[in-house]
């Protein structure tokens, strides 16, 4: 599969929406229960630009254009706590469209993300995720994140409890 990375534009907003819903009702990559909706991504996009934290998104090529449609996946980056000893750390996220996944457009849109955070003096980055999503797991330890706790009954979805775990690695 051939495709490419850039910044997220206003009009990528309704395919990461979608994205997301999928995640959130079939997924347990998300712990919400509740679809987001338009203005919910938009105020996140918001967020992060005024932050000067990056959205990317990944763009299949093969569709033959740049348009919305071909938006395959996308990732960013967060505060991972609000407070002041945490300003070097971030949580990051990765979600890459059903129909394209195993296909290198996670570890390609992590990859993009860490000389970002570089760039913004960030200094660690975070990985959150769902003790039974090996799939992840092995992504992030590819590139190079190593598992650094786990937390047993922290979230509960689908009718059963869920572990999270993180994986941390550092970007300078």
């Amino acid at each position: 599969m051939s495709f490419r990375i850039r910044d997220a534009q206003d009009a990528d907003l309704p395919r990461i929406l979608e994205i997301t819903n999928e995640a959130i009702a079939n997924t347990t990559a998300v712990w919400s229960l509740t679809p987001a909706t338009l203005e919910t991504r938009a105020a996140w996009l918001a967020e992060r630009r005024a932050k000067q934290y990056p959205v990317l998104v990944a763009i299949d090529e093969q569709a033959g254009s740049d348009t919305v449609g071909d938006l395959i996946g996308f990732a960013s980056f967060g505060d991972f706590r609000a407070w002041e000893g945490y300003l070097h750390t971030v949580e990051h996220s990765v979600y890459v469209d059903t129909r394209a996944r195993r296909r290198g457009i996670g570890i390609a849109l992590v990859n993009a993300l860490l000389p970002r955070a570089k760039a913004l003096g960030k200094h660690v980055m975070i990985a959150g995720i769902e003790a039974g999503n090996q799939v992840s797991i092995d992504l992030h330890a590819q590139l190079g994140f190593t598992e650094t706790g786990r937390l047993r009954e922290v979230g509960r979805k689908f009718d059963r409890w869920l572990d999270l775990v993180f994986m941390q690695r550092r970007i300078d």
